[in-house]
């Protein structure tokens, strides 16, 4: 597992600061509040910063997720009403910003999509999907307020978050292709821990050929190892 430590005024924003900062909804993190934070006296003096701890899966954890879980099987699949919930909330805040869209709302393996429609839908992707993950978080955190219960909803426009998945898996493949013809490491540029994981992911089941994360901090590098006997498997770290 990866932790990382975020700071906030408040835990709120400490939580919104990892979900940026890992490139993740926060959906999928794993949250341990360390210090709360204060305001101190008056706001001013005595304040203490909130802290968080965060703890990243591994690609190995996920993949014993997945055969854990039976096909078909899901964590309970969201309500009708709770669909048109999330529906609702998306278009109540698409109305403020001057972008012509409509939504297209479906549920499924336990969460509940919805697909922004529009001749400028693009502009809601932001810089690296940014603007489409802060759109999320806030539907998730209204919606899950709202019905009392945790609600997965996902977000998407263009396809995008599809398009970025494919990007990245052909990326690997075709890496984990040359890597085996010329018999040595190639390492990728710095990437953040979700597109990491989606490399290391994409090689897992390739017998010839283990993973590692090299580098410091969130940015880190993927080698792609051409696996010898003995080798140890993928690994993220």
């Amino acid at each position: 597992m990866e932790t990382y430590e975020f700071e906030g005024k408040t835990t709120e924003e400490a939580i919104q600061n990892a979900a940026r900062k890992l490139d993740l909804p926060v959906e999928e993190l794993s949250i341990d509040v360390i210090e709360p934070g204060s305001a101190g006296i008056f706001g001013l003096v005595g304040g203490r910063k909130a802290k968080i701890k965060v703890t990243l899966r591994t690609p190995s954890e996920l993949g014993e997720e997945e055969e854990e879980q039976e096909p078909g099987q899901s964590k309970g699949e969201p309500q009708e009403d709770d669909v048109n919930l999330a529906k609702q909330t998306l278009e109540e805040i698409l109305a403020l910003i001057p972008v012509e869209a409509t939504i297209a709302a479906s549920r499924g393996a336990g969460r509940i999509n919805l697909r922004i429609q529009g001749d400028r839908s693009g502009l809601l992707i932001g810089r690296k999907g940014n603007t489409l993950d802060a759109l999320q978080f806030l539907v998730n955190k209204i919606v899950s307020k709202a019905l009392d219960k945790k609600v997965d909803v996902v977000i998407d426009s263009e396809n995008y978050r599809r398009r970025r998945e494919d990007s990245l898996t052909q990326l690997a493949l075709k890496m984990g292709d040359k890597v085996k013809r010329i018999k040595k490491p190639l390492t990728t540029n710095p990437m953040n821990p979700h597109d990491r994981r989606l490399v290391h992911l994409a090689l897992k089941e390739d017998e010839h050929l283990e993973t590692r994360s090299r580098g410091e901090g969130l940015m880190k590098r993927v080698v792609i190892i051409p696996k010898g006997k003995g080798q140890p498997g993928n690994k993220e770290s």
